[in-house]
């Protein structure tokens, strides 16, 4: 089975999930956090580099006051309790999108998370907080004319959110929906696509696994003729 070495992750469905239930909204948040812990612990066990999440989207500030002020919360407290145990297991966070949006104690346990480095790194997880892929080329193009930086496929990549991480090699959406919905629109050019009804709260091992046996029966050609 070909493992990638970075995995994206669209975690669609926890709504929908928590509502078949009969369940409040953000009952479906706390779950999908339960798998978001065991997809990390699975990227380990595979050797994947490389794990980026969309958490919480640009469009996402759309939704009730209610369910935000409550994913803001859920955000901040697992960042408190959990920091310094995944420094502990060799995992690395970074955050992308924008943060003058966000809550100030939010984005200090942000900052704090990403402060804390281990030693062995076994990897690298990228949560993507009020972030927009056409919001994130419009922050590039603007980092790039503050540094006179020419207008260069290379230059673009090194002032993106990404500059220091490779390009996805899979992205797995779940919840039922096919598209990419403004997820690194520049990084997915290449990108092999999975998407599954699947809710993301009941996402499990075997899930991923089917998903990356897909993987592994595809050419990635990037264009050329093999």
């Amino acid at each position: 089975m070909k493992v990638p070495k970075h995995l994206a992750v669209i975690m669609d469905g926890n709504g929908r999930w928590a509502k078949k239930r009969g369940l409040p909204r953000i009952a479906g948040h706390y779950e999908g956090v339960k798998r978001a812990e065991e997809l990390v612990e699975a990227c380990i066990d595979l050797g994947i580099r490389w794990l980026t999440l969309f958490v919480f989207s640009t469009e996402n500030w759309k939704r009730p006051e209610s369910e935000v002020r409550a994913l803001m919360r859920l955000m901040e407290g697992y960042l408190k309790e959990n920091s310094h145990k995944l420094k502990q297991k060799g995992i690395r966070l970074s955050f992308i999108g924008r943060r003058d949006r966000l809550p100030d104690s939010l984005v200090e346990e942000m900052e704090k998370a990403e402060r804390i480095r281990s030693s062995v790194e076994r990897l690298h997880v990228l949560l993507a907080v009020d972030y927009g892929g056409r919001d994130e080329i419009i922050r590039t193009l603007k980092r790039m004319l503050a540094h006179n930086a020419l207008p260069e496929e290379e230059n673009f990549r090194l002032f993106s959110d990404l500059k220091d991480v490779p390009d996805p090699d899979l992205l797995i959406r779940t919840g039922g929906e096919k598209r990419i919905s403004n997820f690194l629109l520049w990084h997915l050019a290449y990108t092999e696509l999975y998407f599954t009804d699947t809710y993301w709260p009941d996402f499990c091992k075997e899930e991923l696994y089917r998903a990356l046996e897909d993987f592994s029966r595809r050419e990635r050609k990037f264009g050329a003729v093999l």
